[in-house]
């Protein structure tokens, strides 16, 4: 599921999805749910978490949408941070 928000930049969207009662995405944290952000440089976002003092958990996943990487925020929430791979931005076959 996802809507455009006029206040959203061209490129931008949201996205809602449902997870089974028995997943464990959303481990190590206790919570039923996570935040997903999208950011511009996933390594740059990752060093400013890491010199923050939050849990960085697992390692980046690359795939044709994008590359993702997670960190558990003080709250005990899972955050997952994606950079978006746009057609413009793909690497020449």
């Amino acid at each position: 599921m996802s809507f455009q928000n006029s206040e959203q930049p061209p490129a931008g969207f949201v996205v809602w999805s449902a997870f089974n009662d028995n997943t464990k995405y959303f481990d190590p944290a206790n919570k039923q749910y996570m935040f997903n952000l999208i950011v511009d440089d996933l390594e740059d976002a990752l060093q400013q978490i890491e010199k923050g003092g939050a849990e960085l958990v697992g390692e980046v996943e690359s795939c044709d949408f994008g590359s993702f990487d997670w960190f558990v925020d003080p709250d005990g929430n899972k955050v997952e941070l994606w950079q978006p791979q746009f057609p413009e931005q793909a690497p020449d076959d």
